[in-house]
């Protein structure tokens, strides 16, 4: 989960008049969702009553990613009852999480049959795969697939030919349009 001062949660909500409200929201579901919780899209908060089962959904996973250490209920009073200021309380919890518990389920250590081999070896973190460096995909950040990007151009390609000018000679030659028949 990002690093976010709680205060500034405060401050931006109420200058915004609760637009950054909306968008920590999102920002921190989209987190937690990476994280394995079960949020679904933010365009639910628009809409009234079903805007309280998704807040509902999102207290569960922020129960979810502090492993229990913050239950649902709670975090769904804080967000219901206290508003902004239960958004800086949640906020405070992410920033309390450890970096590596923040970034990965916990795993079941590795079994110990008391071979040397498996107490010298410390259990290896997973591979991550490395991809190659690409422009980075726009995200709309409510849940629903990024836009399409367009190729880039290639530099090499040669540029495409302008049309060709009008005689310089002749004036254009503009139509009248056709007036209407009447029957």
């Amino acid at each position: 989960m990002k690093h976010r001062n709680p205060l500034g949660v405060i401050f931006f909500s109420i200058i915004t008049f609760g637009i950054y409200a909306i968008v920590w929201t999102v920002k921190t579901k989209n987190e937690m969702n990476k994280l394995g919780a079960e949020i679904p899209t933010a365009w639910l908060l628009i809409i009234p009553i079903i805007n309280i089962y998704w807040m509902w959904k999102y207290s569960k996973g922020v129960e979810h990613v502090t492993a229990g250490k913050t239950s649902g209920v709670l975090a769904f009073v804080l967000l219901y009852i206290l508003s902004v200021i239960g958004m800086a309380i949640i906020q405070d919890i992410f920033n309390g999480l450890p970096a590596a518990a923040a970034s990965q389920s916990p795993s079941p250590a590795p079994a110990n049959d008391g071979t040397p081999d498996s107490q010298a070896q410390p259990a290896s973190p997973p591979a991550v795969p490395v991809t190659p460096a690409a422009e980075p995909q726009p995200d709309n950040n409510f849940g629903g697939p990024a836009e399409p990007t367009t190729p880039p151009v290639p530099t090499d390609a040669a540029p495409e030919a302008p049309a060709p000018a009008p005689p310089a000679d002749q004036p254009p030659t503009i139509e009248p349009p056709t007036p209407p028949q009447v029957q």
